[in-house]
């Protein structure tokens, strides 16, 4: 099998022929170490090109792009509605210029900023059309070859693209406490919107899609998370089976307070899912919590600051918790340190190699 086959038949419920190991394309710079490590089996996670594309109708957008007093670059997004204008400013972190987007801009100001902002908001929502990108994200796919998988990405749902790209968490927490009706109408017009995609993306050329992501839940509660969030995923995971497609989530937070719920929803599979000592749960209480579902987790973050020797056993450990290793798939999806990357990315590649053969015993 080669690296994508691996990927594909985990997610699927199948038998690979060892555990997939993969890394999102933002997370090493190319070079020899990159091509070996291609060559002994890791996979390459392209989420950049959409399944889709959108265009916003009456809505003028401008960037202002400028350095602060600290040297960082930023960029103030202007946006004019026929409800009004609002703005916000992204500030970009510093990073490696071997490792570019390694890091995610951080919103400095968010588009809502007080109650006269909910109408333009909901402008710009309800303005938004969607047409497919089916042919050029097909292409991409035959160009890419057997050790890289393109994943087709929807954003984050309704109340998430509010607590986060929005109004931020604490915001967000005023506003509800205060005024949640104008909160909830916000929401149901993201819905609506979420709603236009979810058809592009059956008809798409994409098997694998990834589906919202970054739930904590210290931020929503688990009851918001089953109410306003959770019912998404379960919608479009039904449009998405009927085209033999799966969908999974970027479960990067403490996920234990979540798992009951996240076992009764109709997602094919966790991505990102973090085990201890970096979250709360071990690769065993995972697979106890979610048998029927693929558990593509990222490995442990804290563990990428250890000696090579080191990492290779902890990821032995993960391997031997993980068996048989059905529905299990090895990532990278969060920035490793830069000098870290190679040796910490040989010694897993070394661990699956060696005790990652399917099944595990």
């Amino acid at each position: 099998m080669n690296p994508r086959q691996r990927v594909e038949a985990a997610l699927r419920g199948e038998w690979a022929d060892q555990v997939p190991f993969t890394s999102y394309e933002n997370k090493f710079f190319y070079s020899q170490a990159e091509r070996e490590l291609r060559e002994a089996g890791m996979c390459i996670v392209e989420i950049r090109v959409p399944a889709f594309d959108q265009d916003d109708p009456q809505i003028s957008v401008e960037e202002c792009r400028y350095r602060g007093i600290d040297g960082y670059l930023r960029i103030r997004t202007t946006v004019r509605t026929p409800a009004g204008t609002i703005d916000e400013v992204q500030k970009r972190m510093p990073e490696d210029a071997r490792i570019p987007r390694a890091l995610l801009p951080w919103h400095e100001q968010y588009f809502f900023k007080t109650p006269a902002d909910y109408e333009p908001i909901e402008a710009m929502i309800r303005q938004r059309r969607y047409s497919p990108n089916h042919a050029a994200f097909a292409r991409a796919m035959e160009e890419a070859g057997g050790d890289l998988v393109l994943v087709a990405t929807l954003g984050y749902s309704p109340l998430q693209e509010l607590i986060y790209n929005v109004m931020g968490i604490e915001q967000f927490a005023f506003e509800w406490r205060d005024r949640r009706p104008q909160v909830l109408r916000l929401y149901d017009a993201l819905t609506e919107d979420r709603r236009k995609v979810y058809p592009l993306l059956a008809e798409s050329p994409a098997f694998v899609v990834l589906y919202c992501g970054n739930v904590s839940p210290e931020v929503v509660g688990v009851e918001r998370f089953e109410r306003y969030i959770l019912p998404h995923y379960d919608e479009l995971a039904e449009v998405l089976h009927a085209r033999g497609k799966v969908v999974g989530v970027h479960f990067d937070a403490r996920m234990r307070p979540l798992a009951p719920a996240v076992a009764g929803s109709k997602i094919d599979f966790l991505e990102a899912f973090t085990p201890v000592p970096t979250g709360d749960m071990s690769v065993a209480e995972a697979r106890a919590a979610w048998p029927d579902k693929a558990l593509w987790i990222n490995f442990p973050s804290t563990v990428h600051l250890e000696p090579p020797a080191d990492v290779e056993q902890a990821t032995v450990e993960i391997l031997r918790q993980a068996a048989p290793g059905k529905r299990f798939l090895i990532g990278i999806t969060e920035t490793v340190p830069v000098e870290r990357w190679q040796g910490n990315f040989a010694a897993i590649t070394q661990a699956i190699q060696r005790h990652g053969r399917l099944p595990i015993r």
